[in-house]
Order: C-alpha cells, then sequence, then structure tokens
C-alpha cells in the first residue's frame, strides 16, 4: 500500500525532473564542449579514449576488428560513443568542480553517479534487489499461512477473503521492484517505460484492494463492478503513456490523485476500526510519509554511490516487511473471526 504509492512518488517526480531537460551540468559550456570534443576525437583529455567512438567518412568504426569492439555486456546496456563521452565528461568536470570546492550539479537530469560493472546507480540497484527480495519472502511467507498453517474450508479454499488478491498484490509488487532495479541499472526509454507501467499497475491494483479491504466488499458482482472502471483507467494510461506520450506532468497528477485516495482509505481505516494489528499500518503509513521527504530533499550522491533515492530505498525494506508481517496478521484475524461463526 504506502510502498507502493512512495514508489509511483519517485517515478512521478523523476519524470517531472526529466522533463526539465536543461539541468545545471549538461548547460555547462565546459561539459558541452567536452562531449563535443569527445565526438569527434574518441578521447576525453588526453588519457581516457574510446575504440568505439572513433569512426571512418562512412560512419563504421574504424577498426573493424571484432576483439577491438565493444564488449557485449556493454553492448547489451547500450553504452554507446555519445553515452561515453556524456558519462567521462561529466566525471571529469565534477572532479573540476570539486577542486575548486564547488557542490556536485545534475547532469540531464540526474545526479552524477559512478558506474560499476556497467550499472548506472549500483546501490539503488542493490537495494531495489533486496526490497525485490523481501516481497518475495512476504508473499510467499503468506502463501503459507493460508494454504498450509490455517484452516480451510471443506473445499479446500481459504477463509480469508482477501487471499487471491493478496496473491496477485504480491506478483505485482515484486515485478515493479524488478523494474525498478532495472531502470537504475540502465536509464533507457524502454527501461522508464516499464518502470513506470510497472509502478502505476501496482498503484491501480493497490488502490482496488484497498476499497475491497476498507468497505469489506466480498460479492463478486460487486467487486466487478467497482473494479472494472478502475481497471479500463489504468490500463489507458498504461497505454497513453506507452504508446502515445509520456507525459509526466499527466502521470504525476493521476499516481498522486490514486495513491493519496488509497493512503487516505488506509489512514482513516486504521483509525476507526479495532484491528489488533493497526499499529502496524500506522507505522507503514507514517513511515513512508516520513520518507517522501528524502526524495523532495533528493541531496546529492555521497562518495558518488548514495543519494536520497537510495536511502530511501534502504528505509522501504523495513516498511516492506512490517506491511506483509500486517497482511499475514489480518488473514489470521479474519479466519478467526470466520471460524467462530461457522461454529
Amino acid at each position: 500500500m504506502a510502498i507502493c504509492h512512495w514508489l509511483v512518488v519517485f517515478f512521478a517526480f523523476f519524470g517531472i525532473a526529466r522533463a526539465l531537460k536543461a539541468t545545471e551540468g549538461d548547460a555547462d559550456p565546459i561539459y558541452r564542449g567536452c562531449v563535443e570534443h569527445c565526438q569527434e576525437t574518441g578521447c576525453v583529455g588526453s588519457h581516457q579514449c574510446f575504440q568505439h567512438c572513433i569512426f571512418t567518412a562512412d560512419g563504421n568504426i574504424s577498426d573493424g576488428r571484432w576483439y577491438l569492439q565493444e564488449p557485449l555486456y556493454l553492448k547489451w546496456k547500450q553504452w554507446d560513443c555519445h553515452s561515453d563521452c556524456r558519462y567521462y565528461c561529466m566525471l571529469a568536470r565534477e572532479d573540476e568542480r570539486r577542486k575548486l570546492g564547488e557542490n556536485p550539479v545534475k547532469y540531464h537530469g540526474r545526479w552524477p553517479f559512478r558506474r560499476v560493472y556497467g550499472i548506472q546507480e549500483p546501490v539503488s540497484v542493490s537495494l531495489s534487489a533486496l526490497n525485490l527480495a523481501i516481497q518475495f519472502h512476504g508473499w510467499i511467507s503468506f502463501f503459507i499461512l493460508v494454504y498450509y498453517k490455517l484452516p480451510l474450508t471443506d473445499k479446500r479454499k481459504t477463509y480469508y477473503e482477501y487471499s487471491g488478491l493478496w496473491h496477485i498484490y504480491g506478483v505485482l509488487a515484486m515485478n515493479c521492484w524488478f523494474w525498478a532495479a532495472v531502470f537504475h541499472s540502465r536509464d533507457l526509454d524502454l527501461t522508464e517505460k516499464l518502470g513506470y507501467s510497472s509502478a502505476v499497475a501496482l498503484l491501480g491494483f493497490g488502490l482496488i484492494l484497498a476499497i475491497f479491504r476498507v468497505f469489506e466488499i466480498k460479492r463478486e458482482a460487486s467487486r466487478v463492478m467497482v473494479s472494472a472502471p478502475l481497471i479500463a483507467f489504468v490500463t489507458t494510461h498504461i497505454l497513453y503513456l506507452n504508446f502515445y506520450a509520456l507525459d509526466y506532468g499527466l502521470n504525476m497528477k493521476v499516481c498522486l490523485t490514486m495513491g493519496l485516495a488509497q493512503l487516505l482509505l488506509w489512514a482513516i481505516w486504521g483509525r476507526v476500526s479495532q484491528h489488533p494489528s493497526r499499529w502496524k499500518l500506522w507505522i507503514v503509513v507514517f513511515g513512508g510519509a516520513l520518507s517522501i521527504l528524502l526524495v523532495i530533499y533528493d541531496f546529492p550522491p555521497y562518495w558518488d554511490f548514495v543519494d536520497a533515492l537510495a536511502v530511501w530505498h534502504a528505509i522501504s525494506i523495513p516498511l516492506s516487511y512490517i506491511w506483509w508481517s500486517f497482511i499475514k496478521d489480518d488473514a489470521e484475524y479474519r479466519t478467526l473471526i470466520l471460524l467462530k461463526k461457522a461454529k
């Protein structure tokens, strides 16, 4: 719930930053001159040169021998001449700024990070992978709980009315964190769209699930009536972003509207319900609300690796664990109530 909301907020704010194309770093004439010189000569300074940046008159690599061309893992990452020139000119310019006592600046909407084995933001990738692992652990432990530890009906079905919905949520959450890791690994149009799409899908389904649980909607007909328009809206929005226009401003409005609606539902329900584990819900809500300030503050990366977003990813790990703990407590709570009624 809240974790999903903050993840989509990140994509929304990042999109706005990307929309403001010219940031201070890429507007720097020294940086721009370095990139132009690199693309013409294949070198940054006198020592850093790239074989794949040296072209013949017909546009081919000057020495086409296979063992002098780009390694396969770099080709997979699409670190081409243009990308490498930008990256190494950025590092060179930041070294100059550091010697002059100046603070880091953004280049093309992003802070200057150092690659590790071709990975663009290694710390955020690692933390996204840990979040993925936590989501998997939460989902699989929930599955074991409802099917092997709690009583089942005579038809071998769970008493908990929302178990199937939480299984879908778990799959969408794992998918979302997987593409978040890929996006941090390499920022391309494809990975950006997949990151946005998976986050919006998770947020939309999270809103549907929140409505079902808060208002205790159990009848299939009622669930279809509630979910159909929301599913249609989310699907249309994802198709619009992918095949018409990646409108960052529109996406931010859509995400914040669905996210705030979801957050408000859980917050009010946590206040008025007598659920024994509502304190866990409050921890996730308030913890997520505080952690989003890190993304808004958006400080430059320490040691060229750890920025505000990486810290937020680290905070989301225990919050995700607590969130799945609440879901499992809810399954036990509802099962106990239904068993008492059955007797």
